[in-house]
């Protein structure tokens, strides 16, 4: 079991935003992009949606989206981002600040129930079950996060262990009677340009990959 970390609570996350006047770069993770792209809408959850590029994307594409995070600032921009979309887009979506690790919100079950590079105060056992108990029958659970490879979870390891993780480990969490693994995989990429601050060099000039543990479970 992991530890829990007050570390990543509100005050956290509240400081981070508040900080800066853009954290991410806006465009919506690629392995979202990838793995959700061929599946019709339907309801959905996600899980710490930040500033609300992955829920945004997902509501053009006509998913209707329950976007939940921890920071009250996080919301607001996303909130501003989706108006911007128009009427129609901002209409899928609605914006809840919550801890997943206390409750669920209304709508369970959902058809997808995903979340990105997720840090919780609580277990992320804890988390990743409740996350995977939210999904209905026949939808998808897709969990996406720093592999333990990956450059910035080496470095963060001795401080916050168990923060990182494996696809072994995302699948150890599931009842193997009750899902399909679709994908189980580590994908490497570049470091994004734009707001997200993490370094883009390796300190020898060359380019930083990230490396990403990719889990997509259909529930049968």
């Amino acid at each position: 079991m992991t530890n829990a970390t007050e570390e990543f609570g509100e005050a956290y996350w509240e400081e981070r935003y508040r900080g800066r006047d853009a954290v991410w770069s806006g465009r919506p993770n690629p392995q979202l992009v990838t793995e959700i792209a061929d599946l019709p809408p339907g309801n959905a959850l996600e899980a710490g949606c930040g500033e609300g590029a992955d829920a945004i994307w997902l509501a053009e594409r006509g998913w209707r989206v329950t976007a939940v995070d921890i920071s009250g600032t996080a919301l607001d921009r996303a909130r501003a981002h989706a108006e911007t979309r128009g009427p129609e887009v901002a209409g899928r979506l609605t914006w809840l600040r919550a801890d997943l690790t206390d409750t669920v919100p209304d709508g369970a079950p959902f058809d997808l129930v995903t979340t990105h590079y997720v840090h919780t105060t609580a277990s992320r056992e804890t988390l990743f079950r409740r996350l995977a108990a939210a999904v209905a029958p026949g939808g998808t659970l897709l969990v996406v996060g720093h592999h333990a490879t990956d450059p910035r979870a080496q470095a963060m390891a001795e401080e916050h262990p168990g923060v990182h993780f494996t696809v072994e480990d995302v699948a150890a969490d599931l009842v193997p009677a009750d899902w399909d693994i679709v994908t189980a995989e580590v994908r490497t990429r570049p470091a994004p340009v734009g707001h997200e601050p993490h370094a883009h060099d390796d300190g020898h000039g060359g380019p930083v990959e990230h490396h990403d543990a990719v889990l997509r479970a259909r529930r049968r």
